[in-house]
């Protein structure tokens, strides 16, 4: 199966870089480069494309927006570019329903991963950014403890597996790795997340890891950064993960 692609960036040479990468793999074809976030709405929305690429900082409907409206509207998954690791909007941006955050300095090899890693259902960040989404949660502990209380009620309706399931999944272990824990099968696992992700209206890990660290099931620790797989983490988890629902 050909991964269909969009590429968003208001830089002509950078997304132009970009395409070629990608064009130049066997299973990937960029159907469409944009200069902005509308631009890459209305090509997501015609020609529906399984991943899109969207620079975070675009003029007019900036990256966050347009990440926004694909996963509200299309099946579409997203994976968000920076050219900064500080970058003040990563939490936005994953709440926005990004399934990807990448730098533009991103290797060859791991930025056509990412869009494979994307469009099989899996959610991976670079090691910087991980690190930048757990600093930022750990600066606002007053923010972070009227999110926690708000949030905290929607674990009600998870079963006692279902949360060990989501305490699993924020720590960044596998389905295999988890299936070993529980001592299950990891079709079993499967179900689990799946009934996660459904119960708690999720659309991906990435958003369970937000989620597990918003209910306080998990403290902002050293082991946070491992909760967001690397690209080489990732790829290495790939086959084994491809199915999260």
């Amino acid at each position: 199966m050909t991964i269909r692609v969009v590429v968003a960036d208001d830089q002509e040479l950078v997304r132009s870089g970009f395409a070629m990468i990608l064009d130049a793999q066997p299973d990937i074809e960029v159907v469409a480069e944009v200069g902005d976030g509308a631009q890459a709405v209305d090509a997501v929305r015609r020609l529906a494309p399984e991943v899109a690429l969207l620079d975070i900082r675009m003029p007019g409907m900036d990256g966050i927006e347009a990440c926004r409206a694909i996963c509200a509207t299309t099946a579409c998954r997203t994976v968000m570019l920076t050219t900064f690791d500080s970058d003040e909007y990563v939490y936005e941006a994953l709440h926005a329903g990004a399934s990807g955050f990448l730098l533009k300095d991103v290797r060859r090899d791991d930025l056509v991963h990412a869009v494979r890693v994307v469009a099989a259902g899996d959610s991976l960040l670079a090691p910087s950014v991980a690190r930048r989404l757990i600093a930022d949660y750990t600066a606002r502990p007053a923010a972070a403890a009227q999110t926690q209380a708000q949030a905290s009620a929607r674990l009600e309706n998870l079963t006692a597996r279902e949360r060990e399931t989501l305490l699993h999944l924020a720590r960044g272990l596998s389905n295999a790795e988890i299936a070993a824990a529980l001592v299950v099968s990891e079709h079993t696992v499967k179900t689990h997340v799946g009934n996660v992700l459904a119960k708690l209206g999720l659309r991906d890990r990435i958003q369970a890891v937000i989620c597990a660290y918003e209910t306080g099931l998990v403290t902002p620790s050293a082991e946070g950064e491992a909760a967001l797989a690397s690209p080489a983490q990732a790829r290495k988890r790939t086959g084994e993960d491809r199915s999260l629902r």
